[in-house]
């Protein structure tokens, strides 16, 4: 076992996730180095009875007084669109809830906060195949395009704004319910689309603005969460080629739930490379 002092963690939000994540610390914190600091949920009630009353944070406020080394917000975007300013000021900080920096402000101040702070802003890949792939493209300079595809049951949907008025119970055969920048149907699937918005952030040359999201409803997948990402790059000159690529994501999920299988796994892995590094955005 190491000598090291264990990494100190923040989880923010006990639905799905958060339970996972904890339930993830408890159980192998040891042999990874790390232990809870605190867990926060807007409902105290439901962290009755499988979270000790020392390690419960009952006002999110009060953050601070735990010392986290690293907090994971996996709540809802307003959470990091009204605290992650300060989790920045004292810690490292992974957003669980990507489609929060659709907001312009919310990303310029978090990247400027990190910057300034010497802490790291962590984007987690989550549902994302192929992320650090397509970062590498927009460091390069060589990425022109990205789609992603979204494809889940209707009842897989939580949709807000223009798309909360949609019979999603009235589907019965394939339906695009979206086909645009992800920067507008972010705010109208927050739970949904955060794969889309990882998307987004790992293409910074093209951003929340030039990414496009088609988000679909299908019964025919009641126990699937279908992930298409198309890559294009740029033209070569010489010969007019293109390269790109195509993948399909199948994580096996619940009927109705939001988050897939696969994408539990993906956090916890996430979360054992947020170590710290240095002042910037870092997809994880």
């Amino acid at each position: 076992m190491s000598n090291q002092r264990k990494r100190r963690i923040g989880v923010v939000g006990y639905g799905h996730v958060g339970v996972y994540l904890v339930n993830q610390i408890q159980k192998e914190g040891d042999e990874n180095n790390v232990e809870l600091a605190f867990v926060w949920n807007r409902t105290k009630e439901k962290m009755e009875h499988t979270v000790e009353p020392s390690l419960q944070l009952h006002n999110l406020e009060d953050f601070k007084e735990r010392e986290a080394d690293l907090i994971v917000e996996v709540a809802h975007p307003s959470i990091t669109r009204i605290y992650g300013e300060r989790f920045l000021s004292a810690g490292n900080l992974l957003v669980g809830s990507p489609t929060a920096l659709a907001d312009e402000d919310t990303e310029r101040k978090l990247r400027r906060r990190a910057k300034m702070s010497g802490y790291t802003l962590y984007v987690p890949s989550g549902a994302l195949w192929g992320g650090e792939d397509i970062m590498k493209m927009a460091d390069r300079g060589t990425l022109s395009g990205l789609k992603i595809t979204m494809t889940k049951h209707p009842n897989s949907f939580k949709l807000e704004g223009k798309l909360a008025g949609k019979d999603l119970s009235a589907i019965r055969d394939r339906t695009i319910l979206y086909e645009g920048p992800v920067r507008q149907l972010c705010p109208m699937a927050p739970n949904n689309v955060n794969t889309m918005a990882a998307a987004a952030m790992a293409a910074h040359t093209l951003g929340f603005d030039r990414v496009i999201g088609v988000l679909v409803a299908d019964p025919s997948v009641p126990d699937w969460h279908l992930v298409d990402v198309e890559v294009t790059g740029v033209i070569n000159e010489t010969n007019g080629q293109v390269f790109s690529v195509t993948t399909r994501r199948r994580n096996p999920a619940a009927p109705g739930v939001v988050t897939g299988v696969a994408t539990f796994a993906s956090f916890w892995s996430s979360i054992l490379v947020c170590r710290g590094h240095g002042g910037r955005v870092f997809f994880c």
